[in-house]
């Protein structure tokens, strides 16, 4: 089987946005290690989703359409969060938020649509999955429209949308690798001559949900570690005691 360039580019960039991704969630925050994947991430990442968006207009696939913007706005997003000084906000901020408030409209429609048809799916998707992306992309529009009316954040809330953005950006890009058509892996690794030598069991349909839902038990975990956790507190600012004339 042969592979346009595009399509190599979107898979080499999103197999280094998967390694890349897990090894920013494993190192400590703030460290170098995680500064250098964190980086590597957002760009394969981005790259991946560029590449995502180009082949689902070849192809006619409307809804690969929708996830690949989605998974540009939500890796962009979480980087200049980031990026920004806090309480910084930008007139793009009042931009990005129609893709996830578009995206979310359409996947309801979709879903309802879904639902109500004999099969159950829309674009091979089950009507459940239309929804809730739909509601996700509904409560990012939620929490950019919040953010820009407030002037910002800072705090825990900033490091929470960081957070929350980036695991479900890598949420997505598992999903579409593990559980994505033709069995992706298995048919990868047999195109390189090494599937064929591998244990069964690393393509089990079991491991590959597994490995799918898992940057979203990290975003759960991170979420509960920022929200109880004091390090990631807002301090009030320390005033010098007066000293007498």
């Amino acid at each position: 089987m042969s592979y346009s360039p595009i399509l190599l580019l979107h898979i080499l960039a999103g197999t280094t946005g998967l390694l890349s991704g897990t090894a920013a969630l494993c190192f400590r925050k703030g460290s170098r290690r995680h500064a250098l994947a964190g980086r590597i991430f957002v760009i394969s990442m981005l790259a991946m989703a560029v590449g995502a968006i180009y082949l689902a207009i070849v192809r006619h696939q409307p809804n690969n359409i929708g996830g690949g913007l989605l998974t540009f706005y939500l890796i962009g997003t979480a980087w200049l969060t980031a990026r920004r000084r806090r309480g910084e906000t930008s007139p793009f901020d009042w931009v990005a938020v129609l893709i996830p408030l578009a995206i979310g409209i359409l996947g309801w429609m979709n879903g309802i649509e879904a639902l109500r048809s004999p099969s159950g799916t829309k674009y091979d998707v089950p009507g459940g999955m239309h929804l809730f992306m739909g509601s996700v992309c509904l409560l990012a529009a939620a929490g950019d429209v919040r953010m820009l009316l407030r002037g910002g954040i800072i705090g825990a809330p900033r490091i929470a949308r960081h957070l929350w953005r980036m695991c479900f950006g890598l949420f997505i890009a598992a999903g579409s690798f593990f559980l994505g058509p033709s069995n992706r892996p298995l048919r990868l690794l047999t195109q390189v001559g090494v599937g064929q030598h591998l244990s069964p069991t690393f393509f089990s349909t079991t491991l590959y949900i597994i490995l799918s839902v898992l940057p979203l038990f990290l975003l759960i975990f991170w979420l509960l570690r920022v929200r109880f956790s004091s390090l990631y507190k807002t301090k009030p600012p320390q005033v010098a005691p007066a000293t007498p004339n």
